[in-house]
């Protein structure tokens, strides 16, 4: 090994040891949609840092009332660009820390193979009673999903066969038990890596919905929790991004 190898090898053992000797936990508001990415995230910010998740996940507009409330969360991994937003605006999130760590994938799914074909098609027949949706008022999955209805001009045919969850997980886990044939849920949750496609999908089109900007942002119960600014710059990392890729998400401008 070289002698500048060397020296970089040293600085970054270094960096570890002295993180894992100062390791904190960081509370964090985590979207639904993105419940199993942070979870691997988890794992690798532990690794990499020593510090700890503790991780609650729902709906973003849930979390919204709880943080104004005085919810101690310190970092908030929203499912919109908005919510963040408005935090920082209404002082209780620190301005200029809002970032986009994920570009949300909308997919109408299937737990039998063969229902949803690869347009969406089966939205305009007669061979579903219920479609799942997460309420579009709390969860931008479920505002994505009535632009998409709204856009192929299906919005009032299949409304009274909307079954609203609280979540996206609430939506998929009525699609899961069979309350719905058919839901609109986020792709990471139908595609998990290392594993075969569940069900059957049809991956929604992007010019069908507004863009799923997914944003953190830091708190300001976390102001001064180093970790929660620690876990903000690691969503950027190439460890991050990876799993991102992996769950079906698009990576954020750089």
């Amino acid at each position: 090994m070289s002698a500048t190898r060397r020296s970089v090898a040293v600085a970054w053992l270094a960096l570890v040891a002295a993180a894992s000797a100062a390791a904190a936990e960081v509370q964090v508001a985590v979207a639904a949609n993105f419940a199993a990415p942070v979870a691997r995230i988890s794992e690798a910010f532990k690794a990499a840092t020593g510090h700890t998740l503790k991780v609650s996940s729902g709906s973003t507009g849930k979390f919204y009332s709880q943080i104004v409330s005085g919810a101690p969360f310190e970092v908030l991994l929203a499912a919109d660009d908005e919510t963040p937003r408005r935090l920082a605006a209404e002082g209780h999130a620190v301005a200029g820390t809002q970032t986009t760590y994920a570009i949300g994938r909308l997919v109408l799914w299937s737990a039998t193979p063969g229902v949803v074909d690869d347009r969406g098609a089966v939205l305009r027949g007669a061979g579903f009673r219920h479609l799942a949706i997460a309420n579009p008022r709390t969860a931008p999955y479920g505002a994505a999903a009535l632009q998409t209805l709204r856009g192929m001009g299906l919005a009032d045919a299949v409304a009274p066969k909307l079954v609203t969850g609280e979540s996206i997980a609430q939506a998929y886990q009525f699609v899961v038990t069979g309350n719905a044939e058919l839901g609109f849920v986020a792709l990471s949750q139908v595609r998990a890596p290392g594993k075969p496609p569940q069900g059957s999908s049809w991956l929604v089109p992007a010019n069908l919905h507004d863009e799923i900007r997914q944003d953190a942002i830091l708190l300001k119960p976390g102001e001064r929790n180093p970790a929660a600014s620690a876990l903000l710059a690691f969503l950027k990392s190439d460890a991050a991004l990876k799993i991102l890729d992996d769950f079906g998400y698009g990576r954020p401008a750089r």
